[in-house]
């Protein structure tokens, strides 16, 4: 059986296929990062298990958050909206079905609207708008260029 084809579910006679590619993949995924939570507990670093556990759906507030706020300007909040718009569409610039670029291309898309989405927010207004813990929101700080490892702030382009 090839890696495209479905794998009949385990002996419960439905007949259902789960496609690997990307769904297995995908449940894998969700495994892993389910153990990585459960390790951090098991290590007694309860603040690391809430962040890592929470930082997916925390990123999801912010960024409803932030598409919502008008002191953020109406060109960067509609990027932010156009790229979820075409993320939505059946027709990608890189078809999904080619392994890795497919998906890849989306993901670049969307990094690139959520910097600029939070390049036009201060640290202030993120850290106003971040429901998670300051951990992870430091990791956030630094991915649209406005924290430094330790440095203290960048300075706006």
């Amino acid at each position: 059986m090839s890696a495209g084809e479905g794998a009949e579910a385990a002996g419960d006679g439905s007949g259902v296929a789960i496609e690997f590619w990307p769904w297995g993949l995908l449940i894998v995924a969700v495994g892993l990062y389910a153990v990585l939570v459960a390790a951090f507990l098991a290590a007694g670093r309860r603040e690391d298990a809430r962040a890592l556990a929470g930082f997916i759906p925390d990123c999801v507030v912010l960024v409803g958050r932030l598409a919502r706020d008008s002191r953020i300007s109406l060109l960067r909040r509609a990027l932010l909206w156009l790229v979820l718009g075409y993320l939505l569409l059946p027709i990608d610039l890189i078809p999904d079905f080619l392994p890795v670029a497919g998906q890849a291309d989306d993901a670049v898309l969307l990094a690139i609207a959520l910097r600029v989405l939070a390049r036009g927010a201060d640290a202030e207004m993120l850290r106003a708008a971040w429901p998670g813990p300051e951990t992870s929101l430091r990791m956030v700080l630094r991915a649209a260029g406005l924290e430094s490892n330790g440095a203290g702030p960048r300075k706006p382009p």
